[in-house]
């Protein structure tokens, strides 16, 4: 039977690396989008199974109609507060007025559950929003799969390519979560298609250590990477506090003081996954964190 999957951020990249995935089984997928926005034609327009709806989160009425008759809403939207709170929340009580049974947040993060308060403001955010989606008639599933290993790359400056350094911070054999977008996709599309999907599910492509990356690097350039002490996560912690209090736009969604907070609940290890399932749904070869650099590497 078919399932219809109302999808929220649809044109984002982790949103449309969704949509991809639903598509590979029988779905039909209604992308959310703003009025205005021609942005979700241009992605799906030639799709044969996609609709595209069109809503503002401060149009309940709209909302409730998009969601109307649909299995299950996925929410791949990205921000702070006006967006993970409020325009989810705007999203949760449509979709429980439309009858919806089923509600897959935008997670997609490390264990935020038992975070230190004021450590880490996205994580407190989406710890916020879990609490609404749990008080409300609805069943959820959120997805929590640590890091992107895709930011190894790039965005998260933790292997320091030029200087042939490996960060870390009060240990180096801190287990890290990393998880790429496509396998995060490709497990929040078969949740998504699941009645009976646990509310948490804890997936890791790779589980590494600093000592492990730089291992890795090291056999993969020839040249041998060194670790690099960068502090402990308390002294990270408070660099992040001050760059925070510094900072001119507390509303972007990863400004510098974030990314040191994301490392704080990683090296302090409590955003660590300790449930993960990776065979939940079957056997998977996952893309590792070798798989990542060495593409990187190659390039």
């Amino acid at each position: 039977m078919t399932t219809t999957v109302l999808v929220a951020g649809a044109t984002g990249d982790l949103g449309r690396r969704i949509v991809r995935e639903l598509l590979q089984h029988d779905t039909r997928v209604r992308v959310l989008t703003r009025p205005g926005s021609d942005s979700a034609r241009q992605h799906f327009g030639d799709e044969e199974h996609v609709d595209v709806v069109t809503a503002a989160y401060t149009d309940h009425p709209a909302l409730v109609a998009a969601a109307s008759g649909v299995d299950v809403v996925v929410s791949a939207v990205s921000g702070t507060r006006a967006v993970i709170v409020d325009a989810q929340r705007a999203l949760l009580d449509a979709a429980v007025e439309a009858g919806v049974p089923r509600f897959v947040p935008s997670d997609y993060s490390a264990d935020y559950r038992s975070i230190t308060p004021g450590t880490n403001r996205n994580f407190e955010l989406r710890r916020e929003f879990a609490a609404a989606v749990d008080a409300a008639p609805i069943r959820a599933t959120s997805i929590l799969n640590g890091a992107f290993a895709d930011m190894l790359t790039g965005q998260a400056p933790l292997v320091l390519f030029d200087r042939r350094r490996v960060l870390y911070w009060s240990s180096p054999d801190q287990v890290l979560d990393f998880t790429t977008k496509d396998d995060v996709a490709r497990v929040t599309a078969l949740a998504a298609l699941d009645p009976d999907a646990p509310r948490y599910v804890e997936v890791a492509g790779d589980r590494v250590t600093s000592r492990t990356i730089a291992a890795t690097m090291s056999r993969l350039t020839g040249t041998t990477f060194r670790l690099q002490w960068a502090g402990t996560a308390g002294t990270l912690s408070a660099m992040a506090r001050v760059g925070r209090r510094l900072s001119k736009d507390d509303d972007a969604p990863f400004p510098a003081w974030q990314g040191m907070q994301y490392f704080v609940s990683m090296f302090s290890g409590e955003a660590e996954l300790h449930h993960v399932d990776d065979d939940r749904w079957g056997p998977h070869t996952w893309t590792t964190v070798h798989d990542v650099l060495a593409a990187h590497v190659g390039r």
